[in-house]
Parts: structure tokens; C-alpha cells; sequence
């Protein structure tokens, strides 16, 4: 069965983009963030992602501020590239336009909490009956099992997952992430398990079902703190800026402001030592290895302080910076759009449409396939007609 919306719908499809998903028709259900940013990653690699909202559009409509022209810049963050229809799912007709829309999906992105698609017949075994190669991605805070009833909001996934017990000042109260932490990286493990899923359907024919939760991708993704508990024991501890297991890895003291200082390694501390000027350090058999910083850091940390404390911020950014040490400052979000550019990096992108809305570059580089930046974030409902003129040319 032939799904390509370039194919089953000329009017709909875009001119073909060369990106690796170029063809697959995906029915977005999802809401929020995880989902939409799974999505999202999938259109820049040429995907045709059609949005579904209901009446009220996605939450982030609403989360304001800031804006860009009137809309939520939440939105605009992770809705690049695709399409929106209205559909209000407890209308009879609207139904059935969305699972006229789910039967020729290639892909199918859901974030309700388990259960509630099957409330409209959306779920995967109803959608799989009359579509069997679909590749159906569910989404949820917490699985399909115990948890099935709970929210799946970041903020509780960065509580119960023990992020925020690591996340803070070693004596002051837990902090969460600056972002959405686990959203974003739910999304990414979702848009890697979906491609992955139409690699297999394109040796096999075969669709499956992908389920995914934030709280598994936190434990996954808090890596060698989970790592320490599972495998030693040792239940990690907020440490405030410091690292458990390398040193000197924080911010240090300038004279007029702090730097970023890593000494990954011994090398990199030996030349850490002898460009602040304290080659005696570089040479002590006590601080040789990571661990024996480790056991020393009290010591090791009162002599870098001492050194750095001579200089500017700047002064020490470049002459630690010559000699191979990672160091860099604290910057502001501005900042650090601005070092991007300033590297050729890029960062910003706008699509070649009307709107022209201001995104973040995708972060991935292909030699072969680049992503595209077709459509910024649409409207609600800026595609209902057309989608529902295609759906209804079978």
C-alpha cells in the first residue's frame, strides 16, 4: 500500500524535499511538547507531519509570554514544518475525518494518557485493523501499566525520577532543569524509535506499535547517576554546581566573574596547573589521577582559586583556552545564540514562507539529506480545508 501524500494527494504534499523522510505521511495527535518535538525533528527530514488539535489548539497556544507577532514563542519552538487541522474528536463527523486521516498515516503520534484514544477507536489495534503497516508511537508520563492514570507533566517526571535530588545547591532545596528536560528527550528517543520502526516496515511490511514514557527516559537519561545506584549502590546527592566524579569540572572565580574550568583528564590538568601558574601542582604524585583529585578537591580547589582570582575572566578564557583546556563563561540564552553565530553555526533559521517565523536550526547536519524549513508553526487550523479536501479524494 502506496501512503505517500504526494502521491495519494498532489495538492497537499510539498515539492519533493531529497530529505530522507521525504513521502511519509505522519497524523500528529500529540499536544504539549514531547510529542510535538518528536514531530517536529521528523518534518525537518522531509516527513509530511499534519497537526490535530482540538478546538482550543494545543496548550502551548495559550503559554504566553513571550511572543513573536501575537504567538506563543512555546509553540513556535516545536511546530516548524507542519500542518493544523481543527478536529473536535467527540463530534461524530470530525471522527471520522481523523481516522480517515489515521488510516493513511505511515506514522502516528499519540501523547493522551493510556487509554484514551481507544475512546475514539484511534487506538493501535483499531487503527493497525484497517492500517497494519502503521507505525503507532504512544507517548505517556508514566507507561501503560501502574502508572497509566497519572499525568505525565516534566515537572513531576524531573521530581520522582530523583533529577531534582541531584539538581541544586549541595545545602539549599532541590531545583528543577531550566527546561522541559525529559520532554525534549522523550521526543528524541520517540523520533529514533519511529525511524528505526520504518526501517524495519521497509524490509518487512510490517508496522508495530512504540510505547515510550518520560519517566523511563529520565532514568535512562540521568545515565551515570542512575548508573551509580543500580550497579553500586550509592545514592547520588546534589553537589550544587560540582561533579561527582570529575574535578575540577564547575565554575571557578575570576577576578571580576566566574569561568567554567574542566580538567577532564590528566593531561588536561597537568596543562590546567602550569598555565595558571602552579606547575608544583601539575607534578604532585597526590593529584595524578582523577581520583586522587577527587580525595583531594578541598586542597585542589583552594590553589585554583587562589591563581584564578590574579585575573580576568577573559585573561584566563584565553590563556586557558591555548593550551587545549575546556573553560568558557556563564552566558545569558543571548549569549549563547551569539557564540553559535559567532562559530558559523547558524542557529537560526526562518522558512521561505510569508510568516518567515524565526526557528532554532535543527541540530543534526546531513552530507546527503539536509533538513528543510518549508512552513513555520501554522495557524490553528491554517490547513483544515485543504487536509480535509485531500482526505476526502478516496
Amino acid at each position: 500500500m502506496d501512503h505517500s501524500p504526494t502521491q495519494d494527494g498532489p495538492g497537499l504534499g510539498d515539492a519533493p524535499t531529497g530529505g530522507p523522510l521525504d513521502g511519509v505521511l505522519v497524523a500528529d495527535f500529540s499536544r504539549v511538547l514531547a510529542g510535538p518535538y518528536a514531530t517536529m525533528m521528523l518534518a525537518d527530514l522531509g516527513a509530511t507531519v499534519i497537526k490535530v488539535e482540538g478546538p482550543g489548539g494545543d496548550d502551548t497556544r495559550t503559554w504566553k509570554p513571550p511572543v513573536h507577532d501575537g504567538t506563543a514563542t512555546y509553540y513556535l519552538s516545536i511546530n516548524r514544518n507542519k500542518r493544523s487541522i481543527v478536529l473536535d474528536l467527540k463530534d461524530p463527523g470530525d471522527l471520522a475525518v481523523a481516522r480517515r486521516l489515521a488510516h493513511r498515516a505511515d506514522v502516528l503520534v499519540e501523547n493522551m494518557k493510556p487509554g484514551g484514544m481507544a475512546r475514539f477507536g484511534l487506538d493501535h489495534a483499531s487503527v493497525a485493523a484497517q492500517n497494519p503497516s502503521v507505525v503507532y508511537c504512544s507517548i505517556s508520563g508514566f507507561g501503560p501499566l501502574g502508572g497509566a492514570h497519572l499525568p505525565g507533566y516534566d515537572l513531576l517526571v524531573q521530581a520522582v525520577s530523583g533529577l531534582m535530588s541531584v539538581t541544586g545547591p549541595a545545602d539549599g532545596p532541590p531545583y528543577r532543569a531550566g527546561v522541559a528536560v525529559f520532554d525534549v528527550l522523550t521526543g528524541l528517543h520517540a523520533a529514533l524509535a519511529v525511524t528505526a520502526a520504518l526501517r524495519h516496515r521497509e524490509r518487512t511490511g510490517e508496522g508495530q506499535l512504540l510505547e515510550t514514557n518520560l519517566l523511563s527516559v529520565a532514568l535512562s537519561t540521568l545515565v551515570n547517576q542512575t548508573e551509580a545506584y543500580v550497579a553500586a549502590g550509592a545514592v547520588p546527592h546534589r553537589m550544587g554546581n560540582e561533579h561527582p566524579s570529575v574535578f575540577p569540572y564547575q565554575p571557578m572565580p575570576c577576578k571580576d566573574g566566574d569561568l567554567i574550568v574542566i580538567a577532564g583528564n590528566d593531561g588536561q590538568f597537568r596543562r590546567l596547573a602550569t598555565v595558571l601558574g602552579d606547575p608544583a601542582m601539575a607534578e604532585d604524585p597526590r593529584f595524578a589521577t582523577m581520583s586522587d583529585r577527587i580525595g583531594h578537591r578541598a586542597e585542589i580547589e583552594q590553589r585554583l582559586r587562589a591563581r584564578l582570582a590574579t585575573r580576568t575572566a577573559q585573561e584566563w578564557y584565553t590563556a586557558i583556552t591555548e593550551v587545549g583546556v575546556p573553560c568558557g563563561p556563564i552566558n545569558s540564552v543571548d549569549g549563547g545564540v551569539a557564540l553559535a553565530e559567532q562559530l558559523g553555526l547558524e542557529p537560526v533559521v526562518r522558512a521561505p514562507d510569508e510568516a518567515g517565523v524565526p526557528t532554532v536550526r535543527n541540530p543534526v547536519t546531513w552530507s546527503r539529506t539536509p533538513p528543510s524549513y518549508r512552513r513555520s508553526p501554522p495557524p490553528l487550523g491554517a490547513d483544515s480545508a485543504q487536509v480535509r479536501a485531500w482526505l476526502d479524494q478516496d
